[in-house]
This record gives structure tokens, C-alpha cells and sequence, in this order.
């Protein structure tokens, strides 16, 4: 079956979509985007996502491509014309395109592309096994609040992370605290059992998948605690994970080689993980 992508109003063969060479995304990553998990051929949490876009536009001062509504039809559109039963939707709004200057252009039509692709299911050996991490300096603009396609130093980090054999990245500022990975939320259980995650501040992406994740541990009875942690209590922790649109609820069992608790998943990451799978295949808060 031929993929189908929206592009600025017009639903196009994958093959054949694209984008004018001075769009402002390609040549200044002068936008947005967000990624949206698709189960049983619903979006889930699609509110949430599209709140943060929102923001994320608000704070770059680049115009909504269209109304909420319509923008549901199309993403809803996309999925359906794609057949995606379980995956991803791409969601991407740049300032749109204008002859290259670095000042915002008056007048620009901002760019819309939407895609969805259907991904396999996540191998359950993979979380029960858990994954590697390491460290690397967070290099980034101070600004990860924001979700922009900025993201050459996660891309660095993310293939630093390939080449040593782990999963994910963390990243960590110039104090020594972890800030986030490079596509997903960091996470540690103390030793006393409370859940620690780093406050959404300008130095991390407040993750859809995050909150969700915050909301199950509450209903669980589980503490959190939301504050900065460091490199050495995160290898300290009894438990560590990361968690992401498309990493879900993923248990670290070593960082830099150092196992983390027993060197296996522990009870609060398996348990999480099981509760926020049933409650995406409900949907969430599916469009």
C-alpha cells in the first residue's frame, strides 16, 4: 500500500512529498513537531500533544497552521488513509517558506506536514531485560521546553549511545544533574521508594508520556518527587527508567556500565510499564 502524507493541504503519495527548498524548517530548524502514538487506530493522548504544540508555537511566535478541529480531521485523516492499527503519527509546523534571512518574515504561510506509519509491537523481552544507558555532557540550547526540530545534539548523543552498545543517552548539565536522554524522559526510584524525576523547567521536554507516568504512580500510592538528581544517585538508585512516546515505561539496569539496583527491572518500573500499556491500549485521552 502507498503511504499517504499531508503536506500544506493536500494529501500526497509518500514518494512524492516535500517541502520548498526555503522553508524555514530546512534551512534555520525554525519549527515544531510532535509524535503521537497510534493504538488500535486511535491517537492516544492527542489533547496533550496538541496543547504542547501549541505552546511550542506560542513561544516561537509562529502562527497555528489551522484550528484544533481541523487539525484533528487531519490527523485522524492520515491515520486512517495509512491503515495504522499501531505506530506513529510525525507531526511537523515550521514558519513557513521565505528567501533566507535570519529575521522573522512578514507574511509567511506557516507549513504543515503530517505522516503516520504503522511500527511493530514492542518486544516484551526488551523491558524485561532493561537497557544500558551512558552520559554524555547536554549540550543543548537552554530552551528544551520547547519541542523544536532543533535536534542535532540529541542526534549526537543518540549515536554516541549506538556506538557504545546502549539504548539511550543521558544527558548531563554543567552541575552534574541528569536533565533528560535523548529522546526521553529520566527517571530514578530511591532507595526509600520514592519516585524521582527532574521538575519540566527550560532543561527538559515535559513529555506527554511523562505526565501520564506521574498520574499512574499517584493512583499506585507511589511518592514522587520532582527534582534534579545526579549522575551518582542515579546509579545509587534501587531503581532506574526512562520513558517516551515510543520508549514507553523502559527499565535502565546499568548506567556507564554500573548496574543500577539488582541489575535487572525492578517492581515500581515493571509495574509502571504495565499499567501505562493497558492505558494506552484504552486509548488514553484518544482522539
Amino acid at each position: 500500500m502507498t503511504r499517504i502524507v499531508y503536506v500544506n493541504g493536500r494529501y500526497l503519495p509518500h514518494r512524492s512529498a516535500a517541502v520548498h527548498v526555503e522553508d524555514r524548517g530546512y534551512q534555520f530548524a525554525d519549527g515544531v513537531y510532535e509524535v503521537i502514538a497510534v493504538e488500535r487506530g486511535r491517537l492516544v493522548d492527542a489533547g496533550p500533544h496538541l496543547t504542547r504544540l501549541a505552546r511550542s508555537l506560542k513561544e516561537l511566535s509562529i502562527a497555528q497552521p489551522m484550528s484544533d478541529a481541523a487539525l484533528r480531521h487531519v490527523m485522524g485523516e492520515v491515520v486512517r488513509r495509512n491503515r495504522v492499527r499501531r505506530g506513529i503519527l510525525y507531526l511537523q509546523v515550521t514558519r513557513g517558506v521565505a528567501p533566507r534571512s535570519h529575521a522573522f518574515p512578514d507574511g509567511a504561510t506557516p507549513s504543515l506536514v503530517v505522516m503516520a506509519r504503522s511500527i511493530p509491537p514492542a518486544d516484551p523481552a526488551t523491558a524485561e531485560r532493561g537497557c544500558d544507558v551512558i552520559t554524555v555532557p547536554d549540550i543543548r540550547w537552554k530552551r528544551c521546553d520547547i519541542k523544536t526540530v532543533s535536534l542535532l545534539p540529541n542526534v549526537l548523543a543518540k549515536q554516541q549511545a549506538k556506538d557504545a552498545g546502549a539504548f539511550e543517552a543521558l544527558q548531563v548539565d554543567a552541575e552534574g544533574f541528569v536533565t533528560e536522554g535523548s529522546a526521553a524522559n529520566a527517571w530514578i526510584i530511591s532507595q526509600a521508594g520514592v519516585l524521582v524525576t527532574r521538575p519540566a523547567d527550560h532543561a527538559i521536554l515535559d513529555g506527554v508520556t511523562r505526565r501520564s507516568v506521574m498520574a499512574l504512580a499517584a493512583e499506585a500510592g507511589i511518592e514522587v518527587e520532582e527534582r534534579p538528581f545526579t549522575v551518582a544517585e542515579a546509579k545509587a538508585a534501587a531503581e532506574a527508567f526512562l520513558t517516551g512516546t515510543t520508549a514507553l515505561v523502559m527499565p535502565v539496569v546499568r548506567i556507564d556500565g554500573t548496574p543500577v539496583g539488582g541489575g535487572t527491572p525492578g517492581p515500581f518500573s515493571l509495574r509502571l510499564l504495565a499499567d501505562y500499556t493497558a492505558r494506552a491500549a484504552d486509548g488514553g485521552g484518544a482522539l
